[in-house]
């Protein structure tokens, strides 16, 4: 049974559950539910919790365990076949899963496992068997990976069962002693409550562990990138020149040179525009063109990125190429800097504008009052006023907006291309981190090896960088920002 099935099967017994937790409630009453310590959608709520929550956590937990156990069953069964080299043994489980995966295609279009066995023993190309039913491998399937398969296909079914047996076992179990312990002195509200204390701690431990487990998996292989590769020519050289036969020079500098500047243009556009929109709507404009101009700014931050890549790619650049770079002889390429700075900061300008609109506009209007009251005109309120005590939060807000400009990828690679050097010309083409990075990982690389493992280490380094922005904002925001009542 699929753990999705399972899940509705669980939900709905625990939706049941509840029902009978209502009706069982007011039953212990005779009907007069004001003899009740709780209400009876408490002891509903109870009964819910306890069938749900125990059976979907044991699920959870299996299917975390559960990979773990059966990888380490599959090699044991290899023998001498899975050896201490990790690119080597991820290859063979992959080949398992395909071919496991493959049997199960086989299995539904009707062939038994006696016929499998048999046709296996008459065909020496499993990878032709295996591809009439869309299953790719590299290479034909040697018999040691055929019967490794066989296992790994019948333990995940017995697996699947075992899993499926437990779960329900639990929430029949949890629905049981939860109605049974229904009373007219229970008090189900104080249960239900704690419950969902501890439900809600649970979530918040789920982000901070999640943080833990992405800044660890960084960590991890970027010490073993650094082993591979020296720490020093990565932070010191100049040059980014990856060779997977050997040769690389892997300098993060033109890559954050490319980032940097980037962003620089994006923000040298984003955050007048934005921070002028946001005076105006929130100083000079009428509530009925607020009411509008508002939410057409913000529209530009549900555009999905690609469609900025787009935006750039057809428009921007080539527009920027004939009418700037060439009658100015700094460039011939449609992919540059500015394309790729321009369009991010269309993009960057809700983020400026809206958090600054809300900033400008919890700045008391007795402040203004006051401004008004000595003679000070609204421009120079607003100078001298207003922005002062709106500061922090407008800080906060460009600073939010620079993480975001340093972590774009696709309009960087569809405006700005792919080339790693370090140039002032803002008409050439260069390339950022995040791209880098997806290039690094894409394609059919070794892992193991330092041109494919640099993409940890300049994950971890752009993940300082904005961690340090992150910090420095909330600095500022602290330092400098004012309570009003």
């Amino acid at each position: 049974m699929s753990a999705g099935l399972l899940t509705l099967i669980v939900v709905g017994l625990a939706g049941v559950g509840f029902l009978l937790g209502w009706q069982t409630s007011v039953r212990a009453t005779r009907g007069d539910v004001r003899r009740l310590h709780s209400l009876p959608k408490y002891h509903g709520q109870t009964v819910f919790l306890f069938t749900a929550v125990p059976a979907l956590l044991a699920m959870a937990l299996w299917l975390l365990v559960q990979p773990l156990i059966m990888d380490a069953r599959v090699l044991s069964g290899l023998g001498e076949q899975a050896s201490n080299d990790e690119a080597a043994v991820a290859l063979i489980l992959a080949d398992v899963r395909r071919v496991a995966g493959g049997l199960d295609a086989l299995e539904r279009a009707g062939m038994s496992a006696d016929e499998l066995a048999q046709l296996r023993a008459q065909t020496t190309d499993m990878r032709a068997l295996l591809g009439t039913v869309g299953v790719a491998l590299g290479s034909d399937v040697a018999p040691q990976v055929f019967d490794a398969a066989k296992r790994y296909r019948a333990d995940k079914h017995m697996s699947a069962w075992a899993m499926s047996g437990l779960v329900a076992i639990l929430a029949l179990v949890g629905l049981t002693a939860a109605l049974r312990r229904i009373h007219q002195e229970f008090r189900a509200r104080n249960v239900s409550e704690t419950f969902v204390r501890w439900l809600l701690i649970g979530a918040s431990l789920i982000a901070v562990l999640t943080t833990l487990g992405i800044v660890l998996s960084l960590v991890t292989e970027t010490v073993h990138f650094f082993q591979l590769y020296p720490a020093r020519d990565f932070f010191l050289s100049f040059t980014w020149n990856p060779q997977f036969r050997g040769g690389s020079e892997l300098g993060i500098w033109p890559l954050l040179w490319g980032t940097l500047y980037v962003s620089f243009v994006a923000l040298l556009f984003a955050i007048p525009v934005g921070l002028f929109a946001a005076i105006y709507l929130a100083e000079y404009a009428s509530a009925r063109l607020r009411s509008w101009a508002k939410p057409a700014i913000e529209i530009l931050a549900g555009i999905p990125t690609i469609v900025y890549g787009l935006f750039a790619l057809i428009t921007v650049g080539p527009l920027l190429r004939d009418y700037f770079a060439q009658p100015m002889g700094l460039g011939e390429s449609s992919s540059s800097v500015m394309t790729a700075g321009l369009v991010m900061g269309i993009m960057l300008i809700p983020f400026v504008s809206s958090l600054s609109d809300d900033i400008i506009n919890s700045v008391p209007q007795s402040m203004r009052d006051g401004s008004y009251g000595l003679g000070a005109t609204r421009s120079e309120t607003i100078r001298q006023v207003v922005l002062p005590a709106a500061l922090p939060g407008v800080v906060g807000a460009i600073l939010l907006a620079a993480s975001r400009a340093i972590g774009e990828t696709m309009i960087v690679v569809m405006g700005a291309g792919a080339a790693a050097k370090m140039s002032l010309n803002p008409f050439e083409a260069m390339t950022t981190i995040t791209v880098k990075i997806v290039s690094q990982l894409t394609g059919d690389t070794e892992f193991a090896s330092p041109e494919t493992l640099v993409a940890f280490g300049l994950g971890l380094a752009l993940f300082v960088f904005t961690l340090g922005l992150n910090v420095l904002a909330l600095y500022v925001v602290r330092k400098y920002r004012e309570q009003y009542e």
